[in-house]
């Protein structure tokens, strides 16, 4: 098949957003309305694929890498990229799709394609035909990441441990659960603060940047608090949730020196897991993000330590390098 490679335009948002919709792989992170919400720091280098009659099969979510003029990424402003494709697409047409593709960066000039697959756990249907090509395309495994998943269908316990600080926060304190936007500002604050306390780095969205994205996405972004019977309006435990079609995400975790003294954030995770089993029966799996730093070679052991007493067992979240060429 000879496909037809059309960089991303305005023009084409809706026939984009339909086909992220129909895809085995498509989340709202690929919606236009959330891929552009930080369009001044990815300019962005997505791709359309077509057959010869003009009908989409697939699309290339994809930005210049900031920095990194001569470098494609797909995604470097997403926590995953990778190709979407519609059922149709086999494990040939997928090769042919990436030599396509990679053909076509390398006559923009770029030298390096840097991509990361999305986990099979945000998969609709089984689609890894990319990791094939990746390795007949000869990329390297750059960085490997990893995160702790329970599978809701089949969860193992809790840890004598989580679940010991679990009942000291029910007997010991007074705790509300709050979901909602009414504490935004506030779980904001704590995170910024256990953030540059602890890394010296700040939230990678800025507090208007959430707002912004979960008045556009607000079946998908949601916050779940934990506070004080008597201090209502003050969060010491909370996390923001991105929930998928098939996952619910942890974007964000955070719990200040009353949380941790009491275990609310244990006492919040029990609670929110049952939540999301009652709400959404159609998510499979709970993902706390992952514990790894500079590129998966360091290992946070106590946070990595936490998430598996919750249950969680390890996916790996990847990135490759792939060399361009003209030839």
């Amino acid at each position: 098949m000879n496909w037809q490679i059309t960089p991303y335009n305005e023009s084409l948002e809706i026939e984009w957003n339909s086909v992220v919709d129909q895809s085995r792989q498509g989340t709202f992170l690929f919606n236009r309305a959330y891929m552009d919400y930080h369009a001044d720091r990815f300019r962005d280098e997505s791709l359309v694929v077509t057959d010869d009659k003009g009908r989409t099969f697939a699309l290339f979510p994809a930005c210049r890498m900031p920095g990194k003029e001569s470098t494609v990424s797909s995604h470097a402003g997403l926590t995953y990229g990778g190709m979407l494709t519609l059922s149709q697409v086999s494990a040939e047409a997928m090769l042919e799709m990436f030599q396509s593709i990679t053909h076509y960066y390398a006559m923009q000039g770029f030298t390096t394609l840097h991509y990361k697959p999305m986990p099979y756990i945000y998969h609709q249907y089984p689609s890894e035909e990319d990791l094939y090509v990746l390795f007949r395309l000869g990329a390297q495994l750059e960085s490997r990441a990893i995160s702790s998943v329970i599978d809701l269908l089949a969860p193992y316990p809790f840890s004598e441990l989580r679940r010991r600080k679990v009942r000291k926060a029910e007997k010991t304190s007074s705790l509300l659960y709050v979901e909602g936007t009414d504490h935004l500002e506030s779980f904001w604050h704590v995170l910024d603060s256990v953030l540059t306390t602890r890394h010296n780095v700040h939230p990678v969205h800025t507090l208007d940047e959430i707002r912004l994205l979960i008045s556009r996405f607000p079946e998908n972004i949601k916050l779940c608090t934990a506070c004080m019977a008597d201090h209502p309006e003050h969060v010491i435990a909370g996390c923001l949730l991105f929930i998928t079609k098939s996952v619910c995400h942890v974007q964000y975790i955070a719990s200040g020196d009353v949380g941790r003294n009491c275990g609310a954030l244990d006492w919040l995770f029990a609670r929110v897991i049952g939540e999301i089993r009652k709400a959404h029966p159609q998510i499979r799996y709970f993902d706390f993000g992952i514990s790894t730093e500079r590129g998966g070679t360091f290992l946070n052991q106590g946070l990595i330590f936490q998430k598996e007493g919750f249950g969680g067992r390890g996916v790996c979240y990847d990135s490759y390098q792939i060399p361009l060429s003209k030839n």
